[in-house]
């Protein structure tokens, strides 16, 4: 079995506050008005490549419990392949977006996908957090996240393997935690010279891109009232991996994942803002880009 993508990142099922009138403070009661339930983590990356017509396969264990029966059975529904492996419990995500932000909490009892696992799909492209270098063969190409665990545990010293992946996907914060830098620029230039590109996002700010010592600083889109920016990070990295699959120069790649991510942030749950091929295609086309070529190997 050859797969385009595999997802090594841990998934999550993100319980979604909706329509929350604002962060309680201590010994405060606030109301929202849903709850939905969603594939969180990497369960939203793979709903994104899977949308955006890649081939996907998920080898993060899901728990054998309720919450990862309903994680599978929506990833299934997409399309996404899954790993046969289960842990014991799920990981959960408690997500209250609010004022353009949002805030979460989480229990994660820290199974992780298994590199045999990854490479017994033979993935083109394998996405996974910057603890799981090890999980990418190298027949494929590596994009790699960073959350708030991994920015802790590895700052002010990356890892090594990160010169044989493809690309590192940090937000500002992320970025000056691991690099110890004075301002994002700077930390961005650090990272370079351990990864091929590096991308650091700034929210409604846009993103700076590095590759090979090329900068490129690409603008938020604006697409309307923002309302959840849960996983819009996740869709990014989607975005990206579509593009480059496609043969797109780092420039284009960096637009074009913009324009994913932006696109999802006016709906709640990242899941309910993924948008399929030809809706990021008629948003790309629209905002003057061309469209990248028929899927093929991963562009050097």
């Amino acid at each position: 079995m050859s797969i385009d993508v595999v997802v090594a990142t841990p998934t999550f099922l993100d319980m979604t506050f909706v329509g929350l009138e604002a962060l309680p403070s201590l010994g405060q009661e606030r109301f929202a008005g849903n709850l939905v339930r969603s594939p969180g983590g990497g369960g939203i990356t793979a709903v994104g490549t899977t949308r955006l017509g890649l081939s996907t396969a998920l080898a993060a264990p899901l728990g054998d419990d309720d919450e990862g029966a309903f994680v599978r059975g929506v990833l299934s529904g997409e399309g996404v392949a899954l790993v046969e492996r289960r842990c014991r419990r799920t990981p959960v995500t408690v997500v209250l977006p609010a004022e353009g932000d949002r805030a979460m909490v989480t229990v994660d009892p820290g199974v992780r996908a298994h590199p045999d696992d990854v490479a017994a799909f033979e993935p083109r492209a394998v996405a996974a957090n910057l603890d799981q270098l090890y999980c990418v063969p190298g027949s494929a190409a590596g994009y790699i996240t960073c959350g708030d665990e991994e920015a802790r545990a590895f700052a002010g010293r990356p890892p090594a393997g990160l010169s044989d992946m493809r690309a590192l996907f940090v937000s500002d914060t992320e970025a000056l935690a691991l690099t110890g830098a004075a301002s994002v620029p700077a930390a961005a230039e650090r990272l370079s010279g351990d990864v091929e590109t590096v991308v650091v996002t700034s929210g409604s700010r846009g993103a700076l891109g590095i590759t090979a010592g090329v900068r490129t600083e690409v603008p938020a889109i604006e697409s309307g009232a923002v309302v959840d920016t849960t996983g819009a990070g996740d869709l990014l990295v989607a975005a990206y991996i579509w593009a480059d699959l496609r043969g797109a120069s780092p420039e284009e790649r960096l637009r074009w994942s913009m324009i994913y991510a932006g696109l999802s942030v006016t709906t709640p749950t990242a899941v309910g803002g993924a948008v399929n091929e030809a809706w990021l295609i008629a948003e790309g086309t629209a905002r003057g880009l061309a469209v990248p070529g028929a899927a093929g190997p991963a562009a050097s």
